[in-house]
């Protein structure tokens, strides 16, 4: 990340000469180092799944969750620095509560996302503060209407149909961008996230990991939750048939 001249990453106000901001590449950075996480719109949901790399065998299962309920109908999933995003967590919470409060209903994701993206952004502009080290992807199911977007650590956001993020993010969206995701409902879309995670974990670098997989849609009522215990292990199970299925085509090709 060298550029004209020294000294430009010192602070995150500060521009070096050809236009960068080098403390929020390296917040991505920080994200490109965590586990993949991805989410796949369908025609009734959205599903949300997370590679929880374990680097420790003493590592307590389930702890350390990489997906969180915002609010009823909207989860939320990271990568990225844990205690970051946990921060970032707390500010989506105490947002969608406010409105909650003002108003007396749910608060529409468009509206959160703007709220929390502006929140990250501000954190790129003072020289006493640094940039959030994470990603997230946001997913509600609001009117029968499934809605997902992402926010980077430079507070840019986007809408998606299906979007990856994390260390393996690019070989992920090669995945997705072979589904019809819009044209699948939510427990084939679980398949194929598992698949995907599996496919693009990197076993020489990083041995174990746990899968998190959560919905929203109009199986869970429009309700964000992890998905049945029957769900995931279904995904889970094909998830391995087809892992499996590809190393013996290896085989055989060799």
């Amino acid at each position: 990340m060298s550029s004209i001249g020294t000294g430009y990453d010192l602070s995150a106000s500060q521009f070096s000469p050809d236009g960068r901001v080098f403390q929020v590449e390296y917040a991505m950075k920080a994200v490109e180092n965590s586990g993949t996480v991805l989410g796949l719109k369908g025609s009734d949901g959205i599903i949300l799944a997370a590679e929880k790399l374990i680097l420790s065998k003493l590592h307590e299962p389930g702890t350390n969750q990489r997906i969180f309920n915002i609010d009823k109908h909207i989860g939320m999933a990271f990568s990225g620095l844990i205690a970051d995003a946990r921060q970032v967590v707390q500010i989506a919470r105490r947002e969608a509560a406010d409105y909650r409060q003002q108003y007396g209903v749910s608060i529409p994701l468009k509206y959160l996302n703007d709220r929390v993206s502006m929140y990250m952004h501000a954190y790129t502009l003072y020289s006493a503060i640094r940039p959030y080290g994470c990603s997230v992807i946001l997913a509600s199911y609001e009117d029968g209407e499934p809605t997902m977007y992402t926010i980077d650590p430079s507070g840019v956001s986007y809408g998606y149909h299906g979007c990856a993020t994390g260390k393996a993010k690019q070989a992920a969206k090669t995945e997705i961008e072979k589904l019809k995701v819009s044209q699948l409902p939510c427990r084939e879309l679980a398949k194929e996230a598992a698949k995907i995670i599996y496919l693009v974990h990197d076993e020489l670098k990083d041995k174990n990991f746990e899968l998190e997989l959560s919905w929203v849609c109009k199986e869970s009522n429009g309700l964000h939750q992890k998905v049945p215990d029957n769900v995931y292990q279904e995904a889970e199970r094909a998830a391995k048939q087809a892992m499996e299925a590809d190393s013996e085509s290896d085989t055989d090709d060799l």
